[in-house]
């Protein structure tokens, strides 16, 4: 497992089809059954193929192409024809409103751009119509609604191009929780390299199914979830979106072997109603990452999902993933760290004011090199040199630590430290001693303004269906587990969490929020 392979995403669709042509693929998990289309690896490379003609009819190996668009099989069909073609396809969120798609399809330069006609009641094509006298790159822009026709017109280019591992692949945009979002650029290489990695440690079988419910404009659905089931030559059953009981029910239906997910989706199956009733005996692992995961949620998933649970960590800028549990680790290593680096990655710990490499064991920021870094910030190189160095390092943000054994804990982000006092304090530690309470679903702490101290605690938690915990309990519970100063001042109690599509808890909306409604202090 340890040498790089030298492929690109067409050369892996290509090898899965001509050794298991027949076997199912791609399955597009929609709600009713009865709408569930299904794709071999045979079909799958032919309509990437077609797709790639009719892509290369429109626009030449090394343009940019975005994708607007919802989870759908044509997503996929297109991530492959344009690796096929040497294109480099733009994941935009269908989710975005008008300026903000503006602007990402202004600064990748994009030359096309395939959308839906609606989504989410929302008039998508209409929005491009009126974004495209700005953006003087844009030639194309292809409802998706003529995605059936299109590759069956005549091709004006009927040979692929030759495309080589080191090339672009894909610009995927950070979600710029400072400043205007960046497009990081990743190779075939990268992306190839990282969705095997994460399939070998998951020790997943031939032919297992891989359950996705991440947007494919993620890297845990484009890259792991996309790629991974080609290793395995396995099937992608791809969800329209993460919802509790569809997980469940696409998990019995089709013989889930794998799913990604954050630890806001897999407390969501656990408290939905079909939870103890569906068969979930197919499933072998649950992999989770992109947020903190508490190790008491680790040993639940474990015991109640009778699996395997693999905590990964990595960024978008890292192809997603860098580290990764092993299934035969320690239990301990299991519920409390990220694991150990992939093959071919370096991980190392800094003092953020200092630079300097910290001894084993000490908190500071982790930097990474390796196959799976980004190629930098399209068109953005302060911000590229600003995140990697001139030895290689990729500064990740990250607070963790690294003992002698190489395995890897995250402590926090940097920017999510708390300054109360002169104190510094990191919500992650707070939000795992929380989570250790019967009461507490899920939480997140935050920085609020606070003009004695410079920054309050704030504790935001989502209680347990059935429970109605308060502050003054709360505050009793940590006063044995926390220093006077880390524990939260003012609480907060909601029903949900607002969520990025990937289903990590946007704080800053928590911190915005803390201005306009008084809350409850203990």
């Amino acid at each position: 497992m340890g040498q790089l392979m030298e492929v690109t995403i067409g050369d892996l669709l290509r090898a899965a089809a001509d050794e298991c042509a027949d076997r199912t693929a791609l399955v597009s998990g929609t709600v009713d059954p009865a709408d569930r289309r299904r794709w071999s690896y045979a079909r799958l490379l032919g309509d990437a193929e077609r797709a790639a003609r009719a892509l290369l009819a429109r626009f030449d190996p090394g343009e940019h192409v975005a994708l607007w668009a919802p989870n759908l099989p044509e997503w996929e069909i297109l991530q492959f024809g344009a690796a096929l073609a040497g294109i480099v396809v733009v994941t935009v969120n269908p989710s975005l409103l008008e300026d903000e798609a503006r602007y990402v399809l202004d600064q990748s330069r994009a030359a096309g751009v395939l959308h839906v006609a609606r989504y989410r009641g929302r008039d998508m094509a209409g929005m491009v119509d009126r974004m495209r006298p700005s953006l003087p790159a844009l030639r194309e822009a292809i409802d998706l609604t003529r995605w059936q026709s299109l590759p069956h017109e005549p091709p004006a280019k009927t040979t692929l191009p030759a495309v080589s591992p080191g090339d672009p692949a894909m610009i995927q945009y950070t979600s710029g929780t400072t400043g205007r979002p960046k497009g990081a650029v990743l190779t075939h290489r990268g992306m190839c390299n990282t969705s095997r990695q994460v399939a070998q440690r998951s020790r997943m079988p031939l032919g297992s199914v891989w359950i996705n419910p991440f947007p494919m404009f993620h890297t845990s659905g484009s890259v792991f979830s996309a790629l991974g089931p080609l290793w395995a030559r396995g099937t992608h059953v791809l969800m329209p979106a993460f919802e509790a009981g569809l997980t469940l029910e696409l998990i019995e239906s089709e013989g889930g072997s794998l799913i990604s997910a954050v630890p806001t989706m897999l407390l969501a199956m656990e408290e939905h109603p079909d939870f103890g009733h569906r068969d979930l005996s197919s499933l072998r692992a649950v992999v989770a990452g992109g947020s903190t995961v508490p190790p008491d949620l680790v040993r639940r998933v474990e015991s109640t999902f009778g699996v395997w649970f693999g905590v990964v960590f990595g960024q978008t800028e890292l192809s997603g993933v860098c580290t990764m549990n092993h299934p035969d680790d320690e239990p301990e290593d299991k519920a409390t760290t990220v694991g150990r680096p992939l093959d071919g990655v370096e991980i190392t710990v800094i003092d953020p004011v200092t630079g300097t490499v910290v001894p084993c064991g000490e908190q500071g920021e982790v930097c990474v090199r390796s196959f799976g870094a980004m190629l930098g910030y399209f068109n953005m190189p302060e911000a590229t040199a600003a995140t990697i160095d001139e030895d290689g390092w990729l500064h990740t943000n990250d607070l963790g630590t690294l003992d002698d054994r190489g395995y890897l804990r995250i402590t926090g982000r940097l920017n999510d430290m708390i300054i109360r006092g002169g104190e510094n304090i990191y919500p992650r530690e707070i939000e795992e001693a929380l989570l250790a309470h019967d009461a507490v679903a899920d939480v997140a702490v935050v920085g609020v303004p606070d003009e004695r101290w410079g920054e309050q605690v704030a504790a935001f938690v989502r209680p347990a269906p059935g429970t109605n915990p308060d502050g003054a309990t709360l505050e009793q519970f940590l006063s044995m587990r926390l220093a006077s100063h880390k524990r939260p001042r003012i609480w907060r109690f909601v029903d949900a969490f607002p969520l990025t599509p990937s289903g990590k808890i946007q704080k800053f909306i928590l911190r915005e929020s803390f201005t306009h409604a008084s809350p409850e202090k203990s």
